[in-house]
């Protein structure tokens, strides 16, 4: 509920999840010291480990298992990955199509195994911008032993987007706790006498 007015904070269309600041969204509390329950902006959920990030959660299902999980489940989709590669090299290889025609495959996947890991390296320290991400589609079906060994890579470090997200929670949360100690009342319930 907005304190303002008391209508509900959510954008016509947006579904159940109320959004605030940056579309960040918001509601229920974060589990962080001092936050209160039903107040301020919520972490987004990361993929593979929904809001572990924020406190690094531990047990069973927290954050340094989760890590461990994505790190071992990338590497292996990787060794999957250059296995299936291999087929279709000895396919091409089968076929005779030529050296020429065996080096430009060998390139192409080469070349777009390296823009896709800096694409979905990069993709973890700022947004990336739609427009682009949909004309990269292709390219990164193709290149996706890169993004894979990105995810692999990124794990010793850090949940993967885990800095970024960090940057923007921390952003909302300072800006929430900004208005709401500016604000003296709920200026919808004063009453004009005129």
């Amino acid at each position: 509920m907005s304190d303002e007015n008391g209508t509900p904070d959510t954008s016509a269309g947006s579904g159940d999840t109320p959004t605030g600041a940056a579309g960040t969204p918001t509601g229920s509390g974060t589990g962080r010291p001092g936050s209160s329950a039903g107040a301020g902006p919520r972490p987004e959920p990361l993929r593979f480990f929904g809001t572990t990030w924020v406190d690094h959660d531990p047990g069973r299902q927290g954050y340094a298992v989760r890590r461990i999980a994505v790190a071992v489940g990338s590497l292996a989709a990787v060794a999957a990955s250059c296995l299936v590669l291999r087929f279709a090299y000895e396919g091409i290889a089968i076929a005779d199509l030529g050296s020429f025609v065996t080096l430009l495959v060998v390139v192409m996947f080469a070349v777009c195994t390296a823009l896709a890991f800096r694409h979905t390296w990069e993709g973890f320290t700022k947004r990336p911008d739609p427009d682009r991400q949909a004309s990269l589609r292709g390219l990164l079906a193709v290149g996706f032993v890169g993004s894979l060994l990105a995810y692999f890579f990124r794990t010793f470090t850090e949940a993967p987007g885990e800095r970024l997200h960090r940057e923007e929670y921390d952003t909302a949360r300072e800006q929430y706790e900004r208005r709401s100690t500016r604000r003296t009342g709920n200026p919808s319930k004063k009453r004009r006498r005129g």
